[in-house]
């Protein structure tokens, strides 16, 4: 754990991690849930800093079925998924409270919606920099390096500052 910035809270099983647990990840991520042999197994729940989580069944550390609901309560649906299609363009908050007059859009699902900072992108979750290919959270912290294809699609699709 020392390595990775991880910390393990949980039964051990001839020196693995096995059994009920608590793992925190660099991100601040936290599984809650089962493990087995040192990976997620069965039953557990992954709380992301955003307040989203997803809920699954796991299989030597694979989601094999899973729910994922967004932090304002919105569950993502896989077959009947009609939030934001083409159909339908509102956000969430916008279906829970109705549309703003006209000449007031709302921009973000969040209203008011972030401050970006100047020549940064807004990608969901954190700012990211064109120039040095890293998102950041919100906070500030560390989230990834962008590869050419995300790069790509934040720079064609997201809200810059």
């Amino acid at each position: 754990m020392e390595y990775t910035g991880s910390k393990y809270i949980g039964e051990y099983v001839d020196g693995r991690m096995e059994g009920k647990a608590k793992y925190i990840l660099p991100t601040e991520t936290i599984y809650v849930g089962e493990m087995k042999d040192g990976v997620f197994h069965g039953e557990g729940t992954l709380y992301f800093p955003s307040g989203s989580q997803y809920d699954a069944v796991w299989e030597n550390g694979l989601a094999i079925k899973g729910t994922y609901t967004f932090a304002d309560g919105l569950h993502y649906d896989e077959k009947n998924w009609h939030y934001c299609d083409g159909y339908d363009r509102r956000f969430y908050t916008e279906i829970l409270n109705g549309l703003k007059p006209a000449g007031m859009a709302q921009l973000t699902n969040m209203d008011p919606p972030r401050k970006i900072p100047k020549g940064y992108y807004d990608c969901g979750d954190g700012f990211y920099n064109p120039i040095t290919r890293v998102i950041k959270d919100y906070r500030n912290r560390f989230l990834r390096n962008a590869d050419d294809d995300e790069h790509e699609w934040i720079t064609r699709t997201c809200r810059k500052g």
